[in-house]
């Protein structure tokens, strides 16, 4: 069966690694699916990725990371904008999850990158999820 929504896919893949302490996480690999682990290793929520070629469309690994005592970093990583209800926000009205502790990462037309960045920039795009 074909998954629709890759990058949906991706974000529970992590969420059920991180759930079971896992080290790493394989996902599959699309142009949206690299920004976000690059989005999510620049922020620091995780320790990087690697793009594994198969032969066909590649795959993700993306090594987890967890604090001193073995805590999850991810504690809520979630889909915002989905397939059938894409979600645009402008600069200044792009969510702050946890009062700015968390972040939103948004596609824009200079690529994904996280909300902070998008203020910065002064510019919008879609939300394409939160993770706190």
């Amino acid at each position: 069966m074909a998954i629709q929504d890759l990058t949906a896919d991706m974000l529970t893949r992590i969420r059920n690694a991180v759930r079971n302490r896992q080290k790493q996480v394989v996902c599959l690999n699309n142009k949206l699916n690299r920004g976000v682990a690059a989005v999510l290793a620049e922020e620091g929520y995780v320790h990087g990725f690697e793009v594994l070629d198969d032969g066909r469309q590649g795959q993700i690994r993306i090594d987890l990371k967890y604090g001193p005592d073995g805590e999850a970093i991810i504690s809520s990583i979630d889909r915002v904008s989905r397939t059938g209800c894409r979600i645009y926000k402008g600069a200044t009205e792009l969510p702050r999850p946890l009062q700015g502790l968390g972040i939103a990462i948004v596609s824009t037309s200079f690529g994904v990158m996280s909300d902070r960045k998008c203020r910065e920039r002064r510019v919008g795009g879609e939300v394409v999820a939160t993770v706190c």
